[in-house]
């Protein structure tokens, strides 16, 4: 099999995989402000489920390490497509391109 469709299918792995860990990481904050936000409309003293407060600190240090480990990941791709001759960029798989213009982010009011 060719080495660019091989690089080709690794690539498009690679860009899910880290789409996913950076879902993941997205969905385990949004958790994190609505146990926050629960606990003050239910109007519970702030040790109220303390515990869980730091085990879901713990899960989200867990997904932003693992998200370093993918940009780990991807540099030694990069360098292995290199030392495999490959010098095709490997974009337009859902990546998005660098000087794309980017959804403007709307951040949410915490009352």
């Amino acid at each position: 099999m060719d080495k660019i469709f091989v690089a080709k299918r690794v690539a498009k792995k690679l860009f899910e995989t880290e789409a996913a860990v950076d879902g993941a990481l997205v969905e385990a904050a949004e958790l994190m402000s609505e146990m926050l936000k629960a606990r003050s409309d239910v109007n519970t003293s702030l040790v109220f489920a303390d515990d869980v407060q730091v085990k879901m600190m713990e899960a989200i240090k867990a997904l932003s390490e693992a998200r370093t480990a993918m940009v780990g990941v991807h540099t030694e791709l990069n360098d292995a497509k290199l030392r495999l001759g490959i010098r095709t960029k490997m974009s337009g798989m859902d990546k998005p391109q660098e000087g794309a213009s980017r959804e403007q982010t709307i951040m949410r009011e915490a009352i």
